[in-house]
């Protein structure tokens, strides 16, 4: 306990890790590997490797053996905790995906959708990012690919999701060069585009909230009107115009997305010529004192 305590891990976390590893591995053996669809990442190539090597080097064992040595290599960057999540979700996935496939039939198609390829796809999607967003919503990771990113994107002058982008275009490339067809490639597509809305929807929520930034010559009008209104505070930043050398005032302020036509109407009432930019904010932290 006292190792865990030194390096911030939590048992509630690791409760999250082994239900982001066991829903990974449901979605990926019951609707991607039957039908030879193609997850992104280290689970999409996992799961072309398992198809064209022997049958003793199965998905279990590429899940792990590419995994982690990715995940290890990020510790010093992402930190003890977060490689201590992701190396236990990675085993929780590995293990159930190696028991489910011993013992479900999966030669004749997923268990749950049959051989229908476009319903495997949408929810072997669906499921695998439902499993990557717990783990990062809890901290963690259950794909080596986002922890490369992380570390060699800014070197490459690249974006995170960009470095995801191109390795699983390059990933489904491969796989249609291998296979001589491009259909499930495709199809794989689809099941990356599924998962990658999951995961933001999992990670961040479905009530993300609106940063609004009010330059106002009314500052002071404006902030009252809105703390009245919604009774939450706001920040006010002295500014001056650029082109006018015209004092000005930033109000900053955070609402969720059933008020910002309410708040656009106050606004506007409590100064006509306010200037409004709005921005998606993704968490929200308060510390108390």
């Amino acid at each position: 306990m006292k190792i865990l305590a030194k390096y911030n891990i939590e048992p509630i976390k690791m409760l999250w890790m082994i239900v982001a590893g066991a829903v990974s591995a449901f979605g990926i053996t019951c609707f991607l590997s039957p039908m030879h669809l193609y997850d992104s990442g280290i689970a999409g190539t996992s799961l072309l490797l398992s198809q064209i090597t022997p049958p003793f080097l199965n998905l279990s064992f590429f899940l792990v053996v590419l995994n982690v040595p990715l995940m290890l290599y990020g510790l010093k960057k992402q930190g003890v905790a977060f490689t201590v999540y992701s190396v236990f979700a990675v085993i929780v996935y590995s293990v159930t995906a190696l028991i489910i496939e011993y013992g479900t039939d999966l030669e004749t198609g997923s268990p749950i959708a049959g051989m229908d390829i476009f319903l495997c796809a949408i929810f072997g999607g669906l499921i695998c990012g439902a499993g990557s967003g717990i783990a990062v919503r809890h901290g963690g990771a259950i794909d080596g690919v986002e922890v490369m990113a992380v570390i060699f994107a800014k070197s490459l002058n690249l974006t995170v999701g960009t470095f995801m982008m191109i390795y699983n275009i390059c990933l489904y490339i491969v796989c249609g060069l291998i296979l001589h067809s491009w259909i499930l490639p495709l199809y794989s597509i689809v099941t990356y585009y599924v998962a990658l809305n999951t995961i933001d929807f999992i990670a961040e929520g479905l009530d993300r909230s609106k940063s609004v930034m009010i330059i106002t010559e009314k500052g002071d009008v404006v902030s009252k009107v809105l703390m009245k209104e919604f009774g939450s505070g706001t920040t006010i930043i002295p500014a001056k115009g650029g082109f006018t050398s015209k004092e000005r005032t930033v109000v900053y302020f955070v609402v969720n997305r059933f008020q910002i036509a309410r708040m656009r109407q106050l606004v506007h009432r409590a100064d006509p010529h306010a200037y409004l930019t709005i921005s998606e904010v993704a968490d929200i932290f308060k510390y108390e004192q």
